[in-house]
């Protein structure tokens, strides 16, 4: 009987996708397929809740056939990444002016990113405080201590590198190497090792005009050749998204939500807090906040499904230069150092949570001024080490709750609504880098606003 469930749940989703064609094919826009996708996929993961249980062997072998459309879809954009990012940049520094660009363009968006990265640590101690959350009033189950024990273990590996030492591993000492993401912070080096290409080109060209235009037009073409393979990829972004949230739903166990739920309310209300501050921001820079969330809508919808700010880049860096009028150089920067400094969800909200609940074990005062003003610092310098160590909120949680003097293992409390709050953390993070895109395009004055007010665009992605 197991085994007829499980074919009739693969024919139903088969069916969805089935009219999600039939909508491409009718040349419906991007943005409704997508939003399609993500109302199918809720409506589909609730039924399977009420008839299964989240952890019934039918869900689990029917998702497990879901993920060959969801997690294909995501392992197809991180496929991309890597060339998207080399080509893109080096394409973006060769057309630079000077190469002293460069640095003005990644001071910017790293300070952006930092700045933005700070309120959102100040948002989440706020919102602590006025909810009273403390994790001793949490209850401790066997799964929350075995995560609790993973996390004492992880925090070895953290403790055994400083700050500067997670920066040096920024460096790509062997690029081919972090060309295969052999490393957790090869992402930003592929990005420094493409520009130094980018700015070798600029040096080259009086010398040797002739070999730098030969490179010029070999970097033009396979660009050309990249940006079609993106096309391709993001095409299916509606099918990745009814795959993603349909199983996110139905493996949900709303019980163990409900023990939470203070947690997780007050989660979302400190990341749509932070999401109000960031449109804030673009206002004050003069960008129109609707047609700012209108065009980012379908991108942040990936970002809060697939849970992965990296695979999120090549979807992210199409927005902002097809849609929000951001040049390349500054979308590909921006959205790349998005992913892996200064996350304001999972690098700013969640660590300075966690410290402000955990702080009352050890009798420690989280309202006063010592503890707030020290917590936002290790926040931000953390958020910029995290990339070296990798594991996103986890990692982060961890520099932070030990650089305090908190324990760690407090944290394992959460791990029943991690993936829920992680979604929006995820859909943060990559609006977060959209923002800083956006913001450090209009200081450099490399910004189309033709483009950005632009309301019909659309990202060519229905005629493939």
């Amino acid at each position: 009987m197991n085994t007829l469930w499980i074919i009739i749940n693969i024919i139903v989703m088969l069916v969805l996708i089935g009219l999600l064609v039939w909508m491409q094919k009718k040349h419906i826009s991007f943005t409704k397929r997508v939003f399609t996708g993500l109302g199918l996929g809720i409506v589909f993961g609730v039924i399977l809740q009420f008839f299964f249980k989240p952890d019934s062997y039918v869900i689990g072998k029917s998702t497990e056939w879901f993920n060959l459309v969801g997690y294909g879809y995501v392992g197809l954009l991180q496929m991309i990444v890597i060339p998207l990012i080399m080509v893109s940049i080096i394409s973006a520094i060769m057309n630079l002016k000077g190469a002293q660009n460069l640095g003005k363009m990644t001071i910017s968006i790293i300070a952006v990113l930092l700045m933005t990265t700070a309120i959102a640590a100040s948002v989440g101690i706020i919102t602590t405080l006025s909810f009273d959350l403390q994790a001793i009033e949490i209850q401790s189950g066997d799964k929350e201590q075995a995560q609790g024990l993973k996390l004492e273990e992880k925090l070895g590996d953290v403790e055994d590198k400083s700050i500067p030492q997670q920066m040096l591993e920024f460096i790509p000492t062997n690029p081919f190497a972090d060309m295969t993401g052999a490393r957790s912070s090869s992402t930003l080096a592929v990005v420094i090792f493409s520009a130094f290409i980018g700015v070798a080109v600029l040096g080259i060209d009086r010398k040797k005009p002739k070999q730098a235009q030969t490179f010029r037009d070999m970097i033009d073409a396979v660009y050309a050749v990249v940006m079609r393979i993106v096309t391709l990829v993001l095409r299916l972004t509606p099918y990745g998204i009814l795959a993603l949230i349909t199983k996110t739903i139905a493996t949900t166990n709303i019980e163990e939500i409900l023990k939470l739920i203070t947690f997780v309310i007050a989660s979302y209300v400190a990341l749509i807090v932070m999401f109000i501050i960031h449109l804030i921001l673009l206002t004050l820079f003069g960008f129109n906040p609707r047609v700012y969330f209108k065009k980012v809508l379908p991108t942040l919808t990936f970002a809060f499904t697939s849970r992965s700010s990296a695979a999120s880049i090549p979807l992210n860096v199409e927005t902002q230069t097809k849609k929000l009028g951001v040049s390349t150089g500054i979308a590909n920067l921006s959205a790349t150092f998005g992913a892996t400094i200064g996350q304001n969800g999972c690098a700013g909200i969640y660590p300075a949570m966690l410290a402000v609940m955990i702080a009352p074990t050890v009798g420690i005062d989280p309202t006063s001024w010592d503890f707030i003003l020290k917590l936002i610092l290790v926040v931000v310098i953390s958020s910029f080490g995290v990339a070296g160590v990798g594991g996103g909120a986890t990692f982060a949680s961890l520099i932070v709750l030990s650089t305090m003097g908190l324990p760690v293992a407090l944290a394992g409390l959460l791990i029943s609504v991690e993936p829920l709050i992680d979604m929006g953390r995820t859909a943060l993070n990559v609006n977060g880098s959209m923002t800083s895109g956006l913001i450090s395009s209009k200081i450099l004055r490399e910004n189309d606003h033709e483009v950005y007010n632009d309301r019909n665009i659309e990202l060519d992605t229905s005629q493939v």
